[in-house]
């Protein structure tokens, strides 16, 4: 199982240049990839092109992007050019989001979302491969090519839970990209339904990227009380909910990876066993508990 780290939220005028520190000290310490979120705050993609374009040999990855608010020919362009500025090292993760951001917040229609990603699918993927595009969809229409000078395809990651989109990513991605799902969902729902879907297409074994707050501290109650304010949107989220539901846990505090040393290293070999590819650390406390769970990580990567 490959170790990553997730990169934060930045602000102010120095927010891109932050970012550039964060993606430098991950690449120095050894992480193998680092993935950010595109939710309100800067573009990911933009902002990975300029804060990894001088970072070499760390994959860089969106974990994910919304699907609805780029036409894919859009996306794929941008990420072809994102691609370009990172020497081929980036990942696409996208996904659908969710009704309250893309009905009640973007104004788009989100009655359909599976047959919407299929059909994004069908235009942004001969995209990414240098393909021309000719597709005519109920949802999603394109006629088009690119020009951007890549010379190899983009990977893509599709955030998925479900069984229905988990065969989906299996059937026309590089795998999938996971947040609030835990190991036991893992091993008894995800890995399963990807990888058997993946094998039935003739398909290589899919990418199961899982990223979850981690912490290493002393002090497992504060920790926990911080990450169930700071996560607590997500048990609101039906999607979320199911997955938390499989896993038995309350709410986003009980999917946190959160104890010493010893306690987070089970809970990380409990993911690997589980199926996990690669797993994306979100680091949430600050301080010196911060500094201690990037000092474990880090000791992970030498191994």
């Amino acid at each position: 199982m490959r170790i990553g780290v997730s990169l934060g939220e930045r602000s102010g005028p120095d927010a891109l240049a932050r970012l550039g520190d964060d993606v430098r000290r991950a690449a120095d310490d050894g992480f193998a990839s680092a993935w950010m979120s595109n939710i309100f705050g800067m573009d990911a993609l933009t902002a990975l092109a300029v804060a990894g374009s001088g970072v070499p040999g760390i994959e860089l990855g969106t974990a994910v992007v919304p699907s609805y608010p780029r036409h894919p020919a859009a996306m794929a362009q941008q990420a072809r050019t994102v691609a370009l500025a990172l020497d081929g090292r980036l990942t696409l993760g996208i996904g659908l989001s969710h009704k309250v951001v893309i009905e009640d917040m973007y104004g788009f229609d989100f009655g359909r979302p599976l047959r919407h990603m299929d059909e994004y699918l069908s235009v942004l993927l001969p995209l990414l491969n240098d393909e021309t595009a000719a597709f005519d969809g109920d949802t999603v229409r394109g006629h088009i090519s690119l020009s951007v000078p890549n010379e190899g395809r983009v990977p893509v990651l599709l955030a998925a839970l479900g069984p229905k989109m988990l065969k989906l990513a299996a059937d026309r991605t590089d795998g999938t990209v996971l947040w609030m799902t835990g190991p036991a969902t893992v091993r008894d729902h995800i890995a399963p339904t990807i990888t058997d879907a993946a094998k039935a297409a003739g398909r290589p074994a899919p990418r199961i990227v899982c990223v979850l707050p981690v912490c290493v501290t002393d002090d497992a109650e504060r920790a926990r009380e911080r990450a169930a304010m700071a996560f607590e949107v997500y048990g609101t989220l039906p999607s979320y909910r199911a997955m938390m539901d499989r896993e038995g846990a309350k709410g986003p505090e009980d999917l946190a990876i959160i104890g010493d040393e010893d306690a987070v290293g089970a809970r990380l070999e409990e993911l690997d066993a589980a199926g996990v590819t690669d797993f994306v650390a979100g680091e949430f406390m600050p301080g010196e508990d911060r500094a201690r769970t990037r000092g474990f990580l880090k000791s992970l990567t030498a191994r």
